[in-house]
């Protein structure tokens, strides 16, 4: 992320972008919202982030929900289960 403000400290940023979700959702409080609000009317690029987040998810939200395969779906949870399987050994 380009910093356009050298006094702006990045860190700002990440912490924004960790609660984005949240944000959209309308998960958070008033006052945490209203500092994300702040910070993005500030910040170019995270306002342009914000956008971008929210265009993804309304496109998400609107897409043709198909059913998958049988066999996607043994195979997925067969991966997934390996997986766990490695990381706990």
């Amino acid at each position: 992320m380009k910093r356009t403000n050298p006094h702006h400290p990045q860190r700002n940023c990440l912490a924004l972008f960790e609660r984005l979700s949240e944000y959209i959702d309308s998960e958070l409080d008033t006052p945490t919202c209203k500092t994300i609000e702040a910070h993005i009317k500030a910040c170019r690029p995270c306002r342009v982030c914000l956008q971008t987040l929210k265009q993804t998810v309304n496109l998400c939200r609107h897409l043709e929900r198909r059913q998958v395969p049988e066999t996607f779906s043994l195979k997925l949870k067969e991966s997934i289960l390996n997986m766990t399987k490695k990381e706990f050994n």
